[in-house]
């Protein structure tokens, strides 16, 4: 595909997104039409004014819109890390989890929820990020200690997994009451609800730092296709690439995680989806990745939130419902090739 048919491709992408995030908002309980939609936006940004009333404003700029940016952050996020684990550990199954990261969050979570850890201090999205980064932290640790290889970061990422999981387990099972362990239940599950304008810019922030890392790297990881001996003798720094990107993929990992709980699947499907429209070609592949990513997750959102109204359904479920059965077909096709 040439560079042309990719940047079409990409408009396209950007404004299916945009239309996406407007209808989206427009679903649900309350009469707000995608003309409101874009009423509410431009009388916020300063650009005119509203008809709406206060309480449908505030249901579009406090609730329904910060929610479903998120989403679509969240979506092209997971989507950008799967790719790029996918062809560093050269692992068409790996996903933005394989660290461990989701594992260390989810502990996190938990121990500022059930034991009150950080004093009244720390939020549940802080004590999520920092378990994140200590289970990650721990990863890098074995996986150098155990001589740096991707297999052994692999290993380390699984080790670290089943090690924060029986600590979540743990303090669950022993310390919390059945409506705190139905609230963490639902969070580790993922969960889009009662995000605000901070956790947006915040994972934004973070997205756009780390997409602009990987595509600074999208050579280097076309070379890592052919393995780590090839990339090395073409001239790659095989580790300091493999730490760098490891790096910008887990503090994003953490990032999304620590406000939207772990949803599985998406950083396993997409990169798969993009992949069978533009290549493997990376400087191609990561934005078309991060575009059906938003695109999918805005739509699974609004999924959840409105298919059994008013109960909500974990955005986790839904994702995990829709991507076993990609899964299964991955691993076919795996099995075939071999």
């Amino acid at each position: 595909m040439t560079r042309a048919h990719v940047g079409t491709l990409c408009a396209a992408g950007a404004a299916l997104l945009a239309a996406s995030v407007a209808l989206a908002i427009t679903i649900g309980p309350a009469d707000i039409r995608v003309g409101d939609v874009w009423s509410v936006v431009a009388a916020h940004l300063g650009w005119g004014t509203t008809e709406l009333s206060p309480i449908r404003d505030g249901i579009v700029w406090q609730l329904r819109l910060p929610r479903t940016l998120l989403a679509a952050v969240c979506g092209a996020g997971l989507a950008v890390c799967g790719a790029v684990m996918q062809s560093l550990l050269r692992n068409p199954l790996a996903d933005p989890f394989v660290l461990g990261v989701s594992s260390g969050a989810s502990t996190g979570a938990v121990l500022v929820v059930v034991l009150g850890a950080g004093g009244g201090l720390l939020s549940v999205s802080g004590g999520a990020f920092l378990g994140a980064l200590l289970s990650f932290g721990l990863v890098l640790l074995l996986s150098h200690t155990l001589g740096g290889t991707t297999d052994r970061v692999v290993l380390s990422g699984v080790a670290a997994m089943q090690l924060f999981s029986a600590l979540t387990s743990f303090v669950v099972m022993t310390a919390a009451d059945a409506e705190t362990t139905r609230g963490v239940l639902f969070w580790l599950l993922g969960s889009l609800g009662g995000v605000g304008w901070t956790d947006v810019w915040i994972c934004l922030a973070v997205l756009v730092a780390a997409l602009t890392v990987c595509l600074a790297y999208a050579r280097t990881l076309d070379a890592f296709a052919f393995g780590q001996d090839a990339a090395a003798t073409l001239g790659v720094s095989v580790a300091r690439t493999r730490l760098v990107l490891l790096c910008a993929t887990a503090l994003l990992t953490a990032a999304l995680v620590s406000s939207a709980g772990a949803i599985g699947f998406v950083g396993l499907v997409l990169p798969h989806a993009a992949r069978a429209l533009v290549g493997s070609g990376h400087a191609r592949l990561l934005p078309v990745a991060a575009l059906a990513g938003a695109v999918f997750l805005v739509w699974v959102d609004t999924l959840a939130r409105t298919v059994l109204d008013p109960q909500e359904v974990p955005v986790g479920v839904v994702t995990s419902l829709i991507g076993v059965p990609v899964f299964v077909l991955v691993l076919y096709r795996t099995r075939r090739t071999r």
